[in-house]
């Protein structure tokens, strides 16, 4: 029986298990689109803009640990899958991106809806095809899929022209992979493990510094048991948030610019970090040529190309952290760290994570740590980007992996919203919060609609404080308190917003109305619901080490700021 394109393109999403895609129809991607039609096996989710789709489709492989799927047509549609794809990219989510595109005999002459999005994608993909025949389509679907997932994970786009999709083959092809070029390492080298189990042996103040590596490789059983064995502390990046549960005697929490000044300290004091998926990027780091100066470094990684890339290090390990950490498991036998552990308890005691409370004004730290309380911490929570992404990681301490949904490498204003739909999409049983900016969720506010349509009970917490809140900070503290072009001046009734789509919207402007409105928003089970927190407007977030600062830089005090030197303006963000 003759089968078209986009039945192949449909059949081999079913043959890989995908379940749900999200994306927008156009004219180029009808055929697609009219075989989803009559495919029950896949939920096809209709969103209110591209961006939406990509990013749905980052949260569902987020929370899930499974592909996620987005369609645009070409053009326009496709161009707007672009800031979601570089997000997935920054952060090695595995996403497959299908775009529709001109017929073959058009491309290259500026037809209608003409866009040359894998030149576009080019350095923010893993891979990408342009498929130009329908005998080709089985074969590069099968292999973006494999692509996307295997190694270190991250976005393929596969473009197809139109009359690919409508071409035709006598039979179903079943697909083959052929990449002799593409060989992910995955098993570290017996000697460097060695040497890894070695150098820790002889550690006095080792830390173990965890990324999302370890979450994307599924290895977070091995890196409790790693870490439990050795007995030394644990810090973790904004992606790591999850990979070692945050509430355990041995966790200090996020390290980096908003991390807890003890984490900070304890990275900047320790004799060994050991690097597990991490890497080493500058919100960790921060001044490089003052990051872990007395210490040895052990980084493992799958990807080689980040082992040296930002930080020398003395023991590289190239492979997948489930593998390395089974085999160091194997090797290694507690630390003598005792003095150590005094140390880091003495700077956690006198540099306890914490912020001013207030009787008469909603905290915003207070909101999230309400949150926290009611969800006993079990919640899935993605976030905007800005402050409340920075408060949400500091205050919702994470038991499991892929309960925190968050845009790091790219900063993505705008992801939480469609993040938390992807999440709860790939979840339907458990809670799901996207905790937002003002500013944020405006941006992708129209994917209300999709939430509602869809029936997500998501619990959507809108930090208000009438500014782009995070660079309002820094042009507060560097800019002499300059704002310019950060208050939000034309910010709508969110409540009214919320009834307007049909779902519940609550305000809540008095610390003790915070949590009664979180408790009437966990009872609906239905529909989404908006709450929205009407808080401090110019409260910042603390710790903080400033940009080109290094770690023992970390102010944990507001008034401290007072003795910066404001002349220093126009650092790097």
């Amino acid at each position: 029986m003759a089968v078209t394109g986009a039945q192949i393109v449909a059949a081999q999403l079913k043959k890989h298990g995908v379940e749900v895609v999200f994306g927008i129809p156009g004219g180029v991607v009808i055929p697609l689109y009219d075989v989803l039609y009559d495919e029950s096996a896949i939920r096809n989710v209709l969103v209110g803009h591209e961006q939406g789709a990509a990013h749905a489709a980052d949260g569902y492989a987020r929370a899930s640990g499974k592909l996620g799927v987005c369609i645009a047509t070409s053009g326009p549609g496709a161009t707007n899958l672009v800031t979601g794809i570089a997000n997935a990219h920054m952060d090695s989510i595995p996403i497959l991106a299908i775009t529709g595109n001109v017929r073959t005999n058009l491309i290259g002459k500026d037809a209608f809806q003409e866009a040359d999005i894998t030149g576009i994608t080019v350095p923010i993909v893993k891979h990408s095809y342009l498929v130009k025949r329908v005998e080709d389509l089985a074969d590069a679907i099968l292999e973006a899929i494999h692509i996307a997932t295997t190694g270190r994970p991250g976005p393929v786009l596969v473009d197809i022209p139109v009359d690919v999709t409508l071409a035709t083959l006598p039979s179903m092809p079943e697909g083959k992979l052929d990449l002799p070029s593409y060989q992910p390492t995955y098993k570290g080298h017996r000697r460097m493990i060695d040497l890894a189990a070695k150098t820790i042996a002889e550690a006095k103040k080792p830390v173990l510094y965890v990324g999302g590596g370890v979450i994307r490789s599924g290895a977070s059983a091995e890196m409790a048991e790693f870490a439990r064995k050795l007995g030394v502390p644990v810090v973790n990046t904004l992606m790591g948030k999850g990979a070692f549960p945050e509430a355990d005697e041995l966790s200090l929490g996020m390290v980096g610019m908003h991390g807890a000044a003890y984490a900070n300290y304890t990275m900047n004091e320790s004799d060994l970090i050991i690097a597990i998926g991490a890497r080493f990027d500058d919100r960790v780091t921060g001044r490089l040529d003052k990051f872990g100066v007395g210490a040895k470094k052990i980084h493992i990684d799958i990807d080689p190309a980040e082992i040296g890339k930002n930080v020398a290090v003395d023991v590289p390990i190239v492979g997948d952290a489930k593998l390395v950490l089974t085999e160091l498991n194997k090797r290694v036998k507690k630390c003598e760290v005792a003095e150590w552990w005094e140390q880091v308890r003495r700077w956690q005691e006198q540099y306890p994570l914490t912020y001013e409370q207030s009787t008469e004004q909603v905290k915003p730290q207070y909101v999230v740590e309400q949150i926290y309380e009611l969800t006993q911490g079990e919640a899935i929570v993605a976030t905007g980007v800005g402050q409340q992404q920075m408060w949400a990681a500091q205050y919702y301490k994470c038991k499991r992996p892929r309960q925190f949904i968050s845009s790091g490498g790219l900063g993505t204003m705008g992801f939480g919203l469609p993040a938390a739909i992807g999440a709860q999409m790939a979840c339907p049983e458990q809670l799901v919060f996207d905790i937002d900016g003002d500013g944020s969720f405006m941006m992708t506010v129209q994917e209300l609609a999709t939430a509602v349509t869809q029936k997500l009970p998501i619990k959507i917490a809108i930090i208000h404080n009438e500014y782009l809140g995070m660079v309002r900070q820094w042009q507060q503290l560097f800019w002499r308190g300059r704002y310019s072009g950060t208050p939000l001046v034309s910010l709508p009734d969110f409540a009214k917003l919320a009834e307007a789509f049909g779902i519940v919207g609550m305000v809540v402007d008095r610390p003790e109305g915070v949590r009664p409105a979180l408790e009437r928003a966990l009872e609906i089970k239905d529909a989404p619901c908006l709450i929205d927190f009407q808080v401090v407007p110019e409260e910042n977030v603390f710790p903080m080490v400033p940009a080109g600062g290094a770690l023992d830089e970390v102010m944990t005090d507001p008034a401290l700021w007072k003795s910066l030197d404001k002349k220093e303006t126009g650092k790097a963000g």
